[in-house]
């Protein structure tokens, strides 16, 4: 099985108990909570969630006997709605968010992720709800395309690949990975060492498909309904827009209310809710050029303390 970024690093952080209540918020294909189930005992739960209904199929295949996991096809993103089904809500020792789109997902041609393979232009991280990637950008304006582009890929030339897709479409439709690939890759004036120049282009257009973002913010503020006091807060996230939503939600709550600086208040007045744990952990020299894929990769660990 494919190993993932900080694998180790993350479950330690968990700081499991046998006997703990856990929420693996992108089970991908089950590493995570391969690792999570073999430290719990009879006592113990594990709760999973996943968009993907290829993720489903195998979690069903792979813990098909384990009585002491849950999985549901749903967003983290309603992760206080689901804990609230499951009756876990203030209960939860652990929180494992692994960000992004899974090498799965990126190895599979037919899913649309990848500049680097050729396949139907999707995206989609279920299938089955919303637009692909190719019907959104065959209706969508060209200075929506933009916005997109440019605020979710951070793409420099968002302007000018948006109108290159916009010229294009009115040839003929943009339908495979291939088509987009080669048309940013026309468009871009300046490519980035060591890095495709379709990547940012499709980076932004697949957060926005998904809602990556949203999801993210409305997880991290419902964790704090869900884990218990004392339970810990996990975050892996490989780029920028990612880390520094987690970075600014456990700052703000380690952090707790603003006051007027010269105000005389009390710590208990701030209404502090998170602890921050260690410092960031990136992975190791060893971990990048083993999986390149590792390089931007960000760990960030907090805990509940009310």
């Amino acid at each position: 099985m494919h190993k993932s970024v900080l694998f180790d690093e993350s479950i330690e952080a968990l700081n499991i108990k046998p006997d703990g209540i856990y929420i693996d918020g992108t089970f991908g294909r089950g590493g995570h909570s391969q690792a999570l189930l073999s430290k719990l005992g009879q006592n113990g739960r594990l709760y999973a969630f996943d968009k993907d209904p290829d993720a489903i199929r195998h979690s069903s295949e792979i813990f098909a006997n384990e009585k002491k996991f849950v999985i549901v096809q749903d967003s983290f993103g309603n992760l206080k709605r689901n804990a609230d089904l499951w009756g876990i809500s203030h209960k939860v020792d652990g929180i494992l968010l692994d960000l992004g789109v899974s090498s799965p997902q990126l190895d599979d041609a037919s899913r649309g992720f990848s500049f680097l393979r050729d396949g139907p232009l999707d995206m989609r991280m279920n299938p089955d709800a919303g637009l692909s990637a190719a019907e959104w950008l065959a209706e969508e304006k060209e200075s929506e395309i933009a916005r997109v582009l440019k605020l979710y890929g951070e793409e420099r030339y968002a302007k000018r690949i948006a109108k290159a897709i916009v010229k294009a479409r009115e040839e003929s439709d943009i339908t495979s990975t291939k088509q987009l690939a080669d048309i940013v890759k026309e468009a871009h004036p300046a490519w980035e060492k060591h890095k495709h120049p379709a990547t940012r282009a499709f980076q932004g257009i697949r957060i926005f498909i998904n809602e990556e973002l949203s999801d993210v913010e409305s997880c991290l503020q419902q964790s704090l309904d869900v884990l218990a006091v004392g339970g810990r807060l996990v975050v892996i996230s490989f780029h920028s827009l990612e880390d520094r939503i987690v970075k600014r939600f456990i700052q703000h709550n380690v952090k707790g209310d603003e006051f007027p600086l010269d105000l005389p208040i009390m710590n208990s007045a701030l209404k502090q809710k998170l602890k921050k744990i260690g410092k960031l952990i990136t992975p190791s020299d060893q971990e990048i050029e083993a999986n390149p894929r590792a390089r931007s990769a960000k760990l960030r660990v907090a805990e509940l303390i009310a």
